[in-house]
């Protein structure tokens, strides 16, 4: 099994950027740097542990439907910390 989430472009113009991520347990992003403000749409119910660069580690616990907005400049690796599968919809606002 790849440890990369799967990732797909649902829609890219000029303002927005919309992409879905898939992840099985123990898959990650990666570690990455937001460009962009962006918002985040759980597809599913899941557990997510978040990796920083200085090696703090934070779990959250994400319902499907409730989104949650970050700034851009955020550095991090996102993991799926649960047990069964997860996906959530990323909206970047350019």
């Amino acid at each position: 099994m790849t440890t990369t989430a799967r990732v797909t472009t649902q829609h890219e113009d000029g303002r927005v950027r919309v992409t879905r991520w898939d992840f099985q347990p123990g898959q990650s992003t990666g570690n990455h740097v937001h460009a962009y403000d962006y918002v985040v749409v759980p597809v599913t119910d899941g557990r997510t542990r978040v990796i920083t660069p200085d090696g703090r580690s934070t779990l959250s616990e994400l319902r499907a439907g409730e989104s949650y907005a970050r700034s851009a400049g955020s550095e991090h690796e996102v993991v799926n910390a649960g047990t069964e599968p997860l996906a959530f919809v990323e909206i970047e606002l350019k």
